[in-house]
């Protein structure tokens, strides 16, 4: 529905992350897993890439029948979200638009959790929502945000059986079919997608040298307390992965399995943090702030690829233009291997060598990527740094 950058389309992706028995491992003691899909060959956007589960906006997402589904919620901010304390001015476009000039009156904010959640129970069959009998307890728990204290830990969520799996297939293939189905099972099981439980992580968009389709992505996170059940379509997904951050990170430097940039980068970030509990209080908090707009530029020399993020002394100003950019005469690494100041920037060698160049404080009170080591010495990943929040 934004048509200020027409040649993106909108979309929203859910990092989930869920609840495991703690274990030692290679990569140290987890007591939490993350979910990838891995797209099959035939998938138009980054074909066999393990991704987290999300996609495209529908118009049903910001349908007005909405207001009907989140009734009680009509006179709270963003229906109950809460309003971030980023400035109007410096929020990403596709959460600043006012969506009532483009004909609904569903907030952003809303829709594209909406989407988050619908497009997670088309692919995996995980299903995110509330019971309409439980909404009285949704209302206190919204009168706390942005209330609560640094020290308080959020509660997780839960995934709720709604009904048999037979009824819940049915609807899921009905989803599937016409996402305008997701209102209509919502209206009649009596359920509310849980955008509650869905943090503000990131925004992410594919570089204008990428050909084909490009996207304005939403990334949010979400903490369970239990890995939920999943089922795979084996049409879009053919392989379903619950893995620590580490885990994955080792898995795609062994080329073993491939991931994207933005996925590398955010599994990255989640490596600061092995215990759910404190992942779930930072991002729940963190997410108050808000998020960056990132277009990456990229520029190619004979021997790599570097991938300007906004923040790098290279950057281009608009994010649209690298006429003016020499990569050769920027190195980024001083002697001895130590980063220059000023750098925001991902490396590439090869397909399955990427690595984070990163000497600025982020934005946003959010967390910088942790170094990845070799796939040999995966004892080295560990993190002595403290949330500023």
């Amino acid at each position: 529905m934004n048509t200020a950058h027409k040649h993106w389309k909108e979309a929203a992706t859910l990092i989930l992350a869920a609840g495991t028995k703690c274990s030692s491992s290679p990569s140290g003691t987890w007591n939490h897993k993350v979910l990838l899909l891995k797209r099959s060959t035939q998938s138009r956007f980054m074909p066999e890439a393990y991704v987290f589960p999300g996609g495209v906006t529908d118009p049903s997402d910001f349908s007005s029948e909405w207001l009907g589904v989140f009734h009680a919620f009509r006179h709270k901010p963003n229906l109950g979200l809460g309003v971030v304390k980023q400035p109007a001015e410096t929020r990403p476009p596709m959460f600043a638009m006012d969506r009532r000039e483009l004909g609904s009156p569903i907030p952003g904010d809303v829709a594209f959790r909406i989407c988050a959640v619908r497009e997670t129970f088309e692919e995996c069959g995980v299903l995110l929502v509330v019971p309409k009998r439980e909404e009285i307890n949704v209302l206190r728990s919204v009168e706390h945000i942005g209330n609560r204290p640094p020290d308080s830990p959020a509660v997780l969520s839960q995934v709720t059986d709604i009904c048999d799996r037979s009824n819940m297939t049915r609807w899921r293939a009905l989803v599937n079919e016409n996402p305008s189905n997701f209102i209509m099972m919502c209206q009649e099981l009596e359920l509310l997608p849980n955008i509650w439980a869905l943090h503000e992580w990131g925004n992410w968009l594919t570089p204008t040298s990428k050909y084909g389709n490009r996207y304005d992505t939403a990334f949010y996170i979400c903490c369970l307390s239990d890995i939920p059940f999943t089922i795979q379509d084996d049409k879009e997904i053919v392989h379903i992965k619950w893995a620590t951050p580490p885990e994955v990170l080792h898995s795609y430097r062994a080329k073993e399995m491939w991931i994207a940039p933005p996925q590398f980068y955010e599994l990255s970030r989640l490596c600061h943090y092995a215990s759910l509990s404190e992942l779930h209080t930072f991002a729940s908090l963190r997410s108050q702030e808000g998020c960056e707009h990132w277009l990456p530029v990229i520029l190619k020399t004979d021997t790599q690829q570097l991938t300007l993020l906004p923040g790098d002394k290279m950057y281009p100003e608009t994010g649209f233009s690298t006429h003016a950019l020499d990569p050769t005469t920027d190195p980024g690494l001083g002697d001895a291997g130590v980063l220059e100041p000023n750098l925001h920037r991902m490396v590439f060698q090869d397909s399955y060598t990427m690595s984070v160049q990163i000497s600025i404080t982020p934005k946003y009170k959010h967390l910088p990527p942790l170094p990845v080591p070799d796939p040999g010495d995966p004892t080295e990943l560990k993190d002595n740094t403290k949330s500023n929040l």
